[in-house]
């Protein structure tokens, strides 16, 4: 009897079961668009679509540069396949608080679509094809500038506050954004309660409030890890599509006259009764760190910049001999109590700057003896002076660096 042909051998194995691939996230926000086709308040759309954003910008890897724009390249592209009022409607939300690069493709696709689909009651609304318009805007600032509060006024269809809370110590940075009832300067010193660290608030113009807005906010992107508060995250794009427009040039740092360095290290130490070669080197470090570090300036130092100082800086950066680091708890309190008095800063908030020393100084011991912490700079600096190399001498450092790289490169070449 012939074989036959094409037919499968039996078998006792069962089939294998594939699990389901889980939905792109296009396609979850797409399904998640149906709640928009009956709004009326376009503040509500946006803010949706600054949460599928901010979703997709925060899960994102560090080498995927442009998350919201393949987020909306996949709802524009399944919008565009089968059209549907809810796709037509997240397309809308989207073009309100999407990156610029994007504006441009997400318009054409509403005007394909609405020839066919019904646009949402939102977007029909007659103060909803206009921009939000800020009314006004304020900076509140603690006493030691190192944390803005930013706050703008909108009227329109749904008048509202954005707010955004700027840190500064460790880099210009957002720490959360929210949208907050109209009028919400007006309460800041009633919420404000009088055992906080006073944040007087004064208005300025909006243009200059938004581009601070816009700085804080380019940095805040850049830095990793990405900021994942809640608050943030779900307010970023809205926020971004408020004060784009507004974005400065990157500012310059000017560095201090060296006149004026001087001034203070000896009016530091005279005033201070410490005019001696290990207060001067100390006070050197302390600008040194003020001018790289601190973007408010030398003297505005708070708890934060010292905790940096001391826990991060100083361990990663300085070499410091016996006698600077037996004076350096001393010499900091007075430093931070001269630099916050030049400010003009009330002596009841220089307290708290000068409790921070005794605060991390147990830290500061242990990350500045652990040598795997050290910086490159500081692991050749501390190797020189093992070997005795006088490290104001350059002519001296640059022969032992030379010595120090034969020597490596030798170790390299040893079997």
């Amino acid at each position: 009897m012939p074989k036959s042909r094409g037919r499968r051998k039996a078998t006792n194995s069962k089939p294998v079961r594939r699990s389901p691939l889980p939905p792109r996230r296009s396609d979850l926000l797409l399904r998640d668009a149906r709640q928009l086709t009956g709004l009326a308040d376009p503040l509500i759309a946006e803010t949706w679509a600054s949460n599928w954003l901010g979703q997709a910008w925060v899960s994102a890897e560090l080498s995927e540069r442009e998350p919201e724009h393949r987020l909306c390249m996949e709802v524009t592209g399944r919008a565009s396949t089968t059209p549907s009022p809810h796709g037509l409607a997240a397309i809308a939300a989207l073009a309100r608080v999407a990156p610029a690069t994007d504006l441009a493709m997400l318009a054409e696709t509403i005007d394909i679509l609405q020839e066919t689909q019904p646009l949402p009651p939102w977007h029909t609304a007659a103060s909803a094809d206009t921009a939000w318009t800020a009314t006004s805007a304020w900076r509140a600032v603690d006493v030691w500038d190192s944390e803005n509060v930013l706050l703008i006024d909108y009227d329109g269809a749904h008048p509202h506050t954005l707010m955004a809370q700027v840190l500064k110590p460790g880099g210009l940075m957002i720490g959360k954004i929210a949208i907050l009832e109209p009028g919400a300067a007006a309460q800041w010193d009633q919420q404000h309660g009088s055992d906080e660290v006073p944040m007087p608030i004064s208005q300025a113009p909006a243009p200059e409030v938004l581009a601070d807005l816009a700085d804080a906010l380019r940095t805040t992107d850049i830095t990793w890890p990405r900021n994942d508060d809640e608050d943030f995250v779900d307010n970023r794009a809205l926020a971004w599509s408020r004060c784009r427009d507004h974005l400065p040039g990157w500012p310059e740092r000017d560095s201090l006259p060296e006149a004026e360095r001087d001034r203070l290290i000896q009016q530091f130490t005279t005033t201070h009764d410490r005019d001696d070669e290990v207060s001067r080197s100390l006070a050197e470090l302390f600008l040194d760190y003020g001018e790289g570090y601190i973007i408010s300036g030398p003297l505005a130092w708070s708890p934060d910049e010292v905790m940096l100082l001391l826990t991060d800086w100083l361990p990663r950066k300085a070499v410091l001999d016996a006698a600077q680091r037996a004076a350096l708890p001393d010499v900091l309190r007075r430093w931070l109590a001269y630099a916050l008095d030049q400010r003009g800063v009330d002596p009841r908030w220089i307290t708290p700057v000068v409790d921070a020393v005794d605060t991390h100084l147990r830290e500061f011991a242990r990350a500045f003896d652990d040598d795997t912490s050290w910086g490159p700079a500081k692991q050749i600096a501390a190797a020189l002076t093992d070997r005795g190399i006088d490290l104001t001498d350059r002519e001296a450092v640059d022969d032992a660096i030379r010595v120090l790289n034969a020597e490596q490169l030798a170790r390299r070449l040893l079997p």
